[in-house]
This record gives structure tokens, C-alpha cells and sequence, in this order.
């Protein structure tokens, strides 16, 4: 008996010194807890192995870390230039699902720019349009004015308006006046609008350029066009340096793309001519411009700066 009741001793003092430990243990998962609510260790798994990832800026739990988009502009107030058809359209419509409002400009296309609008405001967000010639700087005040009044400032810039000659002409007999207006549409009003977007963003801002492969190699029979887009790509790198580190600046440069501005070029089976000289063997539509585009204005491209993104397929392979 004796032996016994020191037994029974023995085990109550083991039982309580185990509620000691749960009790121990209750108390450093609720301090964890409340650490977790800086910072989460989310442990992923792909069926092979799992690895245990520690983020330090992150929502307070697994369920909205995982639910939040990738890219999210939520609020994010932004100005598409040329935006009412191609690769600006594209771009507009994008920056709105990633939950943007946004203002295009147009300078001629009414019914379009209203559209681009209309399906703007269908995705959710604010949309605004106004339109004028980017080369004159009496319009782009009134684009900057107009943008402030309806966005309430400006977050990311994406200078996209411009034009392509379709006539095929050697220098040696370019006229002046097609020279200047190509460097009017393409230089001037780039000149004009980034001027004013740096002015009005506050730190944090993006500015993306859309340039060209015809920047970087050149494009025969259309040198007024490849002079526009090289002095684009200088004027993204001087940017870079003189802008940082309050606003990033950038430039994607597309190839062919299927637009309306190059549906001269692929009428009489151009278009399959043509993809066969690129790599990937296809002419992408906008939106494979629009998204290399919403992502270096996204924070995921927040190290970026002086970039120039080439979208073509491989038939341009600069560093």
C-alpha cells in the first residue's frame, strides 16, 4: 500500500508538471500569434517537398496572403496616352481589372475613346478621355489639368501615343514636312507629356515608355520613325538617372504587333510573312504588350529602372 499511494504520488506530480508544460506551451503559441501579425511564416507545398517561407511585410493571415492579387493598382491613378485603340486600349483595360482609374488621351477617334471608356467604367473604375494634339503645349496643360481635376493626381504615366508612316520612303526622298510630322507625333509630344507627369507625380511614381524594336536596329525606308524611337530609349535612360529614386522610368519595346497601325503591313498574307521571321512564329495582339507594361508599374518591378523590355518575340535579342 505504501508503495502504491507513492506511486499515485509520483504520477499526480508527472500530471502536473505535463499541465505545466501545456499551460507553457498555450502561452508561446499565443505569443506567436501575435507576432504573426507582422509577419507570417507560410509553409508551401508542391507535393514533393515543403519549404517554410518567412515574409515580413504581409496580410495578417494565410487565407488573404493567398487570395491577394499579384499585381494590384488599387486607387492607383493613371494617364495611358494613345489610348483608345491598340496597345493603349489594351493597356487602359488592364490597368483597370488591377483595379486603376484611369484617363486616356485621343486625338481624334472620339467613338472609340467613349468605348474604351465605357468599358473602363464596366470593369469598375473611374475612366476619363480627352483629346488634342500631344505636340501642341497649350493641349498637353489641358490633358495635365484635365487629369488633376478628375484623378486627383497621377501615379503612373504610360506615354503610348504615336504614329507609324505607312509610305515606304528612302531618306534621300523624305520630305521635310513628313520628317517633322513623324517627329512631332512620336518625339515632341513624348518630350511634352513626361515633362508634365514628372512634374505632377509625387515619390513613388511610374513612368513607362512604349518604344520599338525599329529603336534599336533601325528600320529601313522609315527612318524618321526609328530616329523617333531611339531618341525615346536615350531619353528613358537619362530619365532613369535623373529621376531616381523618387520615380521609376522605363520603356517596352514591341515589334510587330496586330493593330490597326500595321494593318497595311499585313494585308496580302503580310501578317504570316512576317511571323515567320520571329522566333516564337506569331504576331501577338496588345495584350501581350499591355502586360509587360501593368507589371513595370507594378511594386513587383519597384528595382527597376532604366529598362528597356523587349515584347517581340526574339527577333530583337538586346541586353
Amino acid at each position: 500500500r505504501t508503495a502504491n499511494g507513492e506511486r499515485r504520488t509520483a504520477n499526480g506530480e508527472r500530471r502536473t508538471a505535463n499541465g505545466e508544460r501545456r499551460k507553457a506551451k498555450g502561452e508561446r503559441r499565443k505569443a506567436k500569434g501575435e507576432r504573426r501579425k507582422a509577419h507570417l511564416d507560410v509553409t508551401v507545398s508542391d507535393g514533393k517537398f515543403q519549404k517554410r517561407i518567412t515574409l515580413d511585410s504581409c496580410p495578417t493571415t494565410l487565407d488573404t496572403y493567398l487570395s491577394t492579387p499579384m499585381i494590384s493598382l488599387l486607387n492607383q491613378r493613371v494617364l495611358i496616352t494613345g489610348g483608345s485603340r491598340g496597345i493603349g486600349k489594351a493597356a487602359a483595360l488592364l490597368f483597370a481589372r488591377a483595379g486603376a482609374d484611369v484617363m486616356i488621351s485621343y486625338q481624334s477617334r472620339e467613338a472609340d475613346a467613349k468605348a474604351t471608356v465605357a468599358d473602363i467604367e464596366w470593369l469598375g473604375r473611374k475612366a476619363f478621355a480627352f483629346s488634342g494634339d500631344l505636340a501642341d503645349p497649350v493641349v498637353v496643360d489641358g490633358l495635365f489639368t484635365a487629369c488633376q481635376a478628375k484623378l486627383g493626381g497621377l501615379d503612373c504615366f504610360v506615354g503610348n501615343a504615336g504614329i507609324w508612316p505607312v509610305e515606304d520612303v528612302p531618306l534621300k526622298s523624305m520630305e521635310p514636312a513628313r520628317w517633322r510630322k513623324t517627329m512631332a507625333a512620336n518625339l515632341d509630344s513624348i518630350f511634352l507629356t513626361t515633362r508634365a507627369a514628372i512634374r505632377m507625380m509625387a515619390p513613388g511614381g511610374r513612368i513607362v515608355l512604349v518604344g520599338s524594336t525599329a529603336g534599336q536596329r533601325g528600320e529601313s525606308m522609315h527612318a524618321d520613325y526609328a530616329a523617333t524611337k531611339g531618341a525615346m530609349i536615350s531619353l528613358v535612360k537619362s530619365l532613369a538617372i535623373e529621376c531616381a529614386p523618387e520615380i521609376t522610368v522605363n520603356c517596352v519595346a514591341p515589334g510587330w504587333v496586330d493593330t490597326e497601325m500595321s494593318g497595311s503591313a499585313f494585308s496580302d498574307g503580310g501578317k504570316e510573312r512576317i511571323a515567320k521571321t520571329i522566333p516564337l512564329q506569331r504576331v501577338p495582339p496588345a495584350e501581350d504588350i499591355a502586360g509587360p507594361i501593368l507589371f513595370l508599374c507594378s511594386p513587383l518591378a519597384r528595382h527597376i529602372t532604366g529598362e528597356i523590355l523587349n515584347v517581340n518575340g526574339g527577333s530583337v535579342l538586346c541586353g
